[in-house]
């Protein structure tokens, strides 16, 4: 809910009540443009139904919006990248570890926040594979709550300082419980797609290890921790990536 002035005499949505005042007379939520006193605000549900009106870009909203806005399992942006590097870049030497040029990136993360599922991040326009796998990794870099949610990291953390590969993975599965369903369901889907990367290591040259080293600190985020516990936290986040994609088959 962000705090609104609305032209014109309105009514709460919650109460049915007047809103008083000429400035700032109650609050509107931000995905599906509810109207409500700002007391009301506490009383409402948190399940409403993002509008795609209200909804306006790609990059940088919360995940589980996005696909109650388009009515989707994962972010289309997931998929359209995932789809067009496998039909054309599993051989690519270095995938995901060689960055594309910034400004086209930009280009792609602009064309999907203007497009959505209409942009052309085809061949054709975009003929560095290294792009549209630089933009995707920003996609999971901008979310506000990260693809390994802050209530679920302290889990993961703990499954990759675990010795004992079968507890591990005991662990894991906890861990992965914890996430919301579009948070769990686009980690399965992206695991799905690195496990096939590693796959072609011969010629790419990426194995489940060099891609928990690129994907660790792009999945997950330190919630609030300081600094040096952030730093030491990096070689689990590579590890914590490195067992899911190991064993996407048993987790998912």
């Amino acid at each position: 809910f962000q705090v609104h002035t609305f032209r014109g005499p309105h009514w709460c949505e919650y109460c049915a009540n007047f809103m008083w005042g000429l400035i700032a007379q109650g609050v509107k939520c931000a995905d599906c443009g509810l109207n409500v006193h700002k007391q009301c605000s506490k009383m409402v549900p948190n399940d409403c139904k993002p509008d795609l009106k209200h909804v306006k870009k790609v990059y940088s909203c919360d995940l589980t919006t996005l696909v109650k806005a388009h009515f989707t399992k994962r972010p289309m942006v997931v998929d359209m990248c995932i789809r067009e590097i496998e039909s054309r870049g599993l051989n690519s030497e270095g995938l995901y570890r060689v960055s594309g040029f910034s400004d086209l990136i930009e280009d792609v993360k602009m064309a999907f926040d203007r497009d959505g599922e209409k942009a052309d991040i085809s061949v054709n326009m975009y003929e560095d594979i290294n792009i549209i796998t630089g933009a995707l990794k920003l996609y999971f870099r901008d979310l506000p709550i990260p693809l390994i949610t802050y209530d679920a990291y302290p889990k993961f953390i703990e499954s990759a300082k675990t010795a004992d590969p079968d507890e591990q993975l005991e662990i894991l599965h906890e861990a992965l419980k914890l996430l919301p369903p579009a948070h769990c369901e686009t980690l399965r889907y992206l695991m799905a797609h690195l496990k096939r990367v590693t796959l072609h290591e011969k010629e790419n040259l990426m194995s489940a290890e060099n891609l928990g080293i690129v994907f660790g600190p792009t999945l997950m985020r330190a919630p609030e921790l300081d600094a040096m516990a952030a730093l030491n936290d990096i070689r689990y986040q590579r590890l914590v990536v490195e067992m899911l994609i190991k064993n996407e088959d048993i987790l998912f």
